[in-house]
C-alpha cells in the first residue's frame, strides 16, 4: 500500500530585510538591525499581541514567520517542528553575561525562559490556540529529509492534520527563517526536492 501524498499549503521566508509567502514579497525594510527591523514588521502586518516586545530574538523571528502563514488558518490541530543550527545561543550569552558579573549574579527571568529553543513554538501555540505535538531538532545545516519524515508520520499517524515546519536560526544578528504548512491539499507536492528548491530562494 503506498503513502498518501501531502502537500505544501504555503511557505514563507524572512531573510535579507524581506518576508515573503508563497514567493510574494509582503513586506521589506532597509534597516541593518533586526530588532528594528522585525519591530517595523510586526507594525506592518498590524499584529496585535504585546507579548511579542517580550519575547528573545528567535521567537520573534519564528512567531513572525507563524503569523504570516497561520493568520487565516482555522485548523487548530497542526503540530509544529522547528529546526535550527544555533540553538537558543543569542540569548544564552545573555544569560551567561548575566549571571557572570563581577557585581553579582543575578539571572533575569525575563531572559532565562527563553534559554531553551522550543519556547519559541510554546509562544506560536499560545498566539493561534495549538494544542497539538511539538518538535525542535538542532542540525547544522537546513535538513529536509529529517524534517519531511518527521511531518509525514504525523500526518499518517493522524497525530496532527497539518504541520507548521521549517527553519528558524538567530545567531549574532544574523537571521534566516524557512517555514511551510504540510497538509492533504496544497499548492506544491511536499518532497526534499521541492523543499530544498524553495529554501534557497534569494
Amino acid at each position: 500500500m503506498s503513502s498518501p501524498e501531502y502537500y505544501i499549503k504555503s511557505y514563507c521566508l524572512i531573510r535579507d530585510g524581506k518576508v515573503s509567502k508563497n514567493g510574494e514579497i509582503l513586506f521589506s525594510d532597509d534597516s541593518e538591525e533586526f530588532p528594528a527591523f522585525i519591530k517595523s514588521a510586526y507594525k506592518h502586518f498590524e499584529t496585535d499581541y504585546s507579548k511579542f516586545f517580550k519575547m528573545d530574538n528567535l521567537s520573534k523571528l519564528a512567531f513572525m514567520g507563524a503569523e504570516v502563514l497561520l493568520c487565516e488558518n482555522e485548523e487548530q490541530n497542526t503540530a509544529l517542528v522547528l529546526s535550527n543550527r544555533a540553538s537558543s545561543l543569542d540569548t544564552d550569552r545573555k544569560h551567561q553575561a548575566a549571571i557572570s558579573k563581577e557585581s553579582g549574579a543575578f539571572a533575569s527571568p525575563a531572559v532565562f525562559v527563553y534559554t531553551l529553543p522550543n519556547i519559541c513554538m510554546g509562544e506560536i501555540s499560545i498566539r493561534h490556540k495549538l494544542y497539538s505535538e511539538n518538535s525542535f531538532f538542532i542540525f547544522a545545516e537546513f535538513n529536509p529529509y529529517l524534517l519531511s519524515d518527521y511531518a509525514n508520520d504525523l500526518l499518517i499517524s493522524g497525530k496532527a492534520n497539518e504541520v507548521l515546519c521549517g527553519w528558524v536560526d538567530y545567531d549574532k544578528g544574523k537571521y534566516d527563517a524557512f517555514l511551510y504548512v504540510i497538509a492533504k491539499k496544497g499548492m506544491l507536492p511536499h518532497n526534499t526536492g521541492e523543499l530544498t528548491k524553495l529554501y534557497r530562494t534569494k
